[in-house]
């Protein structure tokens, strides 16, 4: 069974991990959606708002599940017998990020990382990007699932 990790904080949930996941449906038996859990880091949506949207999101999609983690990503991948880590990829800046973090993951472990090019419709979709437009009363619903909602 090909089991991925699609790790992340998901502050919020955007077009551009929506498009990846739905993608890598074709390409995996089952992918995990990881939230992971950084007390260092101010979130604008609380741990169960984020999975709320994504659970949301995916309701109707039966080879995906959302949990939460703390730790190593390589060390969840080991506990729940996932083989392998989607990313996506928006730009450059993405992927010499992501590459090294693949590079340390594959030194410490057997655990491959896959990933995908977003769709040029949400390269540009991040999710500091919708806090900003959030924050500023801005258009968010254009960059984000419908499950992502805030009162208003």
């Amino acid at each position: 069974m090909r089991k991925a990790i699609f790790p992340g904080s998901f502050d919020p949930i955007t077009l551009g991990h929506e498009d990846i996941i739905r993608r890598g449906i074709t390409l995996f038996d089952e992918i995990v959606i990881a939230i992971g859990i950084n007390a260092e880091k101010k979130y604008m949506f609380s741990l169960e708002e984020r999975k709320r949207f994504i659970e949301e999101t995916f309701k109707h999609e039966p080879k995906i599940s959302v949990i939460t983690y703390e730790g190593l990503t390589i060390d969840l991948c080991k506990k729940i017998g996932a083989n392998f880590i989607l990313r996506g990829l928006r730009n450059p800046a993405d992927f010499e990020f992501e590459k090294a973090i693949a590079h340390a993951n594959r030194r410490m472990s057997k655990i491959e990382t896959v990933f995908l090019l977003t769709a040029a419709k949400t390269s540009f979709i991040s999710s500091s990007i919708v806090r900003d437009v959030i924050r500023h009363k801005g258009q968010y619903e254009l960059l984000v699932p419908d499950a992502v909602r805030v009162k208003k």
